[in-house]
């Protein structure tokens, strides 16, 4: 009977010395089938070729092996893992809190946050927050919330309609620009000004050697020598 003893399995695959079967089904190094051949066979073309034998397909009988640089497979298979994470996009929820009776000018200021955070591709959860007599005002949060969305349509929609939290009355809107998108367009957006600004001090260089050009004295003319009296 198998025992597991402790120890961690290994994820790498199997190369060279370290296939142990009699036989493996081959494939070359542009993908090419080469069919099935004896172990040492694959091994003496490993060689000849300057290349690794790998097993790609372990459960299949018999194991599929193709001749690879194996330490490049490898370079090459992280490099595209990092670049993998580094473009994932994580969801992320952001948090907005409001009164029901809030001031004109802190709404506004409020629903601007909103609108940055649905253009990143953010969600945002509104919360309105109702202190003593208010809880017995509950339609001035629900009428709050509808206009926020109403005001913010273009840019998110509703995910989670309102509802009671006890003191507080929640909502969540959710953008219709997946944060990839809105990465996206932010990278362009920046490669954008940066340019521009490129473009900005090239012209303003060129300025500023065309007004020292300007500015330069003429040289001064020397005057013609007055003819010897004879």
């Amino acid at each position: 009977m198998w025992c597991y003893r402790g120890g961690s399995i290994s994820a790498e695959p199997r190369i060279n010395d370290r296939i142990r079967v009699p036989e493996v089904r081959l494939v070359g190094p542009s993908g090419e089938q080469v069919g099935i051949v004896p172990l040492a066979k694959a091994l003496e073309l490993a060689q000849e070729y300057d290349l690794d034998l790998v097993e790609v397909a372990a459960t299949a009988r018999p194991p599929v092996c193709k001749l690879m640089d194996y330490g490049k497979f490898k370079y090459e298979s992280a490099m595209k893992a990092r670049e993998a994470r580094k473009n994932q996009a994580h969801t992320v929820i952001k948090e907005m809190k409001l009164r029901p009776k809030i001031d004109p000018h802190d709404y506004d200021t409020k629903k601007g946050h909103v609108v940055r955070f649905l253009k990143q591709g953010d969600k945002v959860k509104i919360t309105i927050m109702f202190r003593g007599r208010e809880q017995s005002r509950p339609e001035l949060g629900y009428r709050l919330l509808q206009r926020l969305a109403s005001d913010v349509e273009e840019l998110g929609f509703v995910e989670s309609s309102p509802k009671q939290d006890g003191r507080n009355m929640i909502m969540v809107l959710g953008p219709h620009k997946k944060k990839t998108e809105a990465m996206a367009e932010a990278r362009e957006a920046q490669a954008a000004r940066k340019a521009e600004r490129q473009g900005q001090s090239a012209q303003t260089e060129e300025s500023a050697q065309d007004e020292t050009v300007a500015e330069a004295p003429a040289a001064e003319a020397t005057p013609a020598e007055e003819p010897a009296e004879a």
